[in-house]
């Protein structure tokens, strides 16, 4: 599925804190880093670069000339992220409201040139880095109620903290295009991230992108609601709020938790800005 990233170079998002510079500039961050690397793509990646850690300390260096040495060593790359998009696979299910967690995804991956074109983990899977920080974009295949077997292995095998798993999905429960970004939580009922926390064996401190999709109208099933189409009205609206969860994403990467959740936490739906 290919998502059109609109460009929002002309469009003022609000902001409710006096760090809304720094937000804003990091909007306008490009991968300006990546030509710099000195380590290939395979190194970065692999499952033993994303487990080890400095040894520095554990050494206990106290030689001057021992230290010197240390600290002509290149700096550690940043350990890797893996950035989760929940749906359903199959022509059947695009464009579908289930299957938000697929176009934020796709979003990420057109706006970052990172490619989604392997397969891997009963997943599409791309490689690539935000800024100068490794990332890991992964689509599971195999189906929503079974999104915790692609998503454990992955982090199994690559060895990634929990902390670093942003999965990203639709919540019946926010009202539509709403984003809110989370440290942790539960399933909230939905079957995709049930599946995921019990292949983390039980564990719920992972960050969690939500995006809303509203409630089914008037006795409708949310079973047949969650897989229908956007009208042209509901398309904008999301493809503004995908906007808004690619510079939070960015932010999340390369400022951290905390400034990323207060600016998708306070940014208003393309309906409340007009």
């Amino acid at each position: 599925m290919n998502v059109k990233v609109v460009s929002t170079s002309g469009v003022g998002f609000p902001f409710c804190c006096s760090s809304s510079k720094t937000l804003i500039s990091s909007f306008y961050w490009r991968r300006s880093m990546i030509a710099s690397s000195t380590k290939s793509m395979h190194d970065i990646f692999s499952p033993s670069a994303s487990a080890s850690i400095s040894t520095a300390t554990a050494t206990g260096l106290a030689s001057p000339v021992a230290a010197e040495v240390e600290n002509t060593k290149p700096k550690p790359q940043p350990r890797p992220w893996l950035i989760v998009g929940l749906g359903n696979p199959g022509k059947r299910y695009d464009g579908t409201r289930h299957n938000v967690g697929f176009e934020m995804v796709d979003a990420i991956a057109e706006a970052e040139a990172i490619s989604m074109s392997s397969v891997s983990f009963k997943a599409l899977f791309g490689k690539g880095f935000i800024g100068n920080v490794p990332v890991m974009l992964t689509k599971p295949q195999t189906f929503m109620n079974a999104s915790g077997e692609s998503v454990g292995a992955i982090v199994s095998y690559y060895k990634i903290p929990l902390k670093q798993v942003l999965v990203i999905f639709d919540d019946l429960d926010l009202p539509f295009a709403k984003l809110r970004l989370l440290p942790k939580g539960g399933h909230g009922g939905h079957n995709g991230m049930r599946s995921v926390i019990d292949h983390f064996n039980g564990s719920r401190d992972f960050p969690r992108l939500r995006i809303g999709i509203g409630r089914p109208p008037g006795k409708m099933d949310p079973v047949n609601f969650v897989v229908r189409p956007f009208n042209r009205q509901e398309r904008e609206e999301l493809d503004f709020a995908f906007q808004i969860g690619l510079e939070a994403v960015r932010i999340l990467l390369l400022e951290g938790f905390d400034k990323s959740a207060t600016f998708v936490n306070s940014a208003k739906s393309l309906e409340h800005l007009g």
